[in-house]
């Protein structure tokens, strides 16, 4: 009997162990330019950070811990305001594996400029759904739902609806906030817009292009590259028709910021026909980067 209660035990804390929670976000925090500061702040605010992105069940979902969702938290912290407040940018970063290869690929990269929270060394950091009590805690979990979101979308069609779903919450109970970065009037680039380009049925193939550049094209070039090239290359139509209902939309920014390097990669051993196609398209949709572009013209190919 005792061996068997003892076997229990020991599959119950097995079990309890091979689940993980849903983030594997790594947290960098930089405060350079704050002279005179007391540096352990800063080493405990990373801490603390770190627990909150990573030791909060954010779904309901179980996560094996070879499944956790890679990203990168970059903040950087320009003026300290008084002794418990600060301001600066974040930079968020996500990963995505793709199937049956080692590679993984960029699915956001993104600079959020209205950086403004309170932190005390030591203090509790307490998150509230409904409520902008916090806006560093909100901050955060705004952008664990904006991870969240993304790497479900681009595994099915619009499979992170629910997580947008939550951002959007938090913009919206943040519209008292004092900060900046949480009201559409503020700017054209700011976390009010990110989630509303997502949400918007007028701009689905940002989501539906999500979908299909990575589910059925990347995840299939280990095996069929030619194949997966040409979903890739069809998904990028998706993202043009967004581009010409409007132009300066911040989410094509977003893609681009993204994918831009990769694109370059993925084309420059296409067919020529296809690397004609997809080269006018890029520098249609994204003339910034027509530099870039034209790499995959010069390229050898196929």
């Amino acid at each position: 009997m005792k061996r068997y209660l003892m076997f229990l035990v020991i599959l119950m804390i097995c079990l309890n162990t091979a689940f993980a929670q849903e983030l594997r976000c790594n947290i960098s925090i930089s405060a350079q330019k704050i002279q005179g500061a007391n540096k352990s702040v800063f080493e405990t605010m990373q801490s603390d950070l770190y627990e909150f992105m990573n030791n909060r069940k954010w779904t309901d979902q179980k996560f094996a811990m070879d499944e956790r969702i890679a990203c990168n938290i970059f903040i950087n912290l320009d003026e300290q305001i008084s002794a418990d407040e600060f301001k600066g940018s974040i930079q968020v970063q996500l990963r995505r594996p793709v199937l049956n290869s080692s590679y993984e690929t960029t699915l956001l990269n993104i600079k959020d400029n209205d950086f403004h929270a309170k932190y005390v060394e030591y203090q509790t950091m307490e998150f509230n759904e409904t409520s902008n009590k916090d806006n560093l805690t909100n901050i955060l979990a705004y952008y664990a739902y904006i991870i969240l979101g993304m790497d479900y979308d681009s595994f099915s069609p619009e499979g992170g609806t629910e997580f947008f779903q939550k951002a959007l919450a938090i913009v919206n109970f943040s519209q008292n906030a004092v900060e900046k970065g949480w009201k559409a009037f503020e700017s054209d680039r700011n976390r009010y817009w990110l989630v509303e380009n997502i949400l918007n049925k007028s701009y689905a193939g940002f989501r539906s292009c999500t979908y299909q550049y990575h589910r059925l094209g990347l995840d299939l070039m280990s095996e069929k590259a030619p194949e997966g090239r040409a979903v890739i290359a069809e998904s990028l139509k998706s993202i043009q028709k967004v581009f010409r209902a409007r132009p300066t939309l911040y989410i094509l920014q977003v893609f681009f910021d993204a994918k831009s390097d990769e694109l370059v990669n993925v084309f420059s051993n296409s067919f020529p026909d296809e690397k004609n196609r997809v080269s006018v398209l890029l520098n249609e949709c994204d003339p910034s980067n027509g530099t870039k572009y034209e790499k995959i013209l010069k390229s050898d190919g196929l």
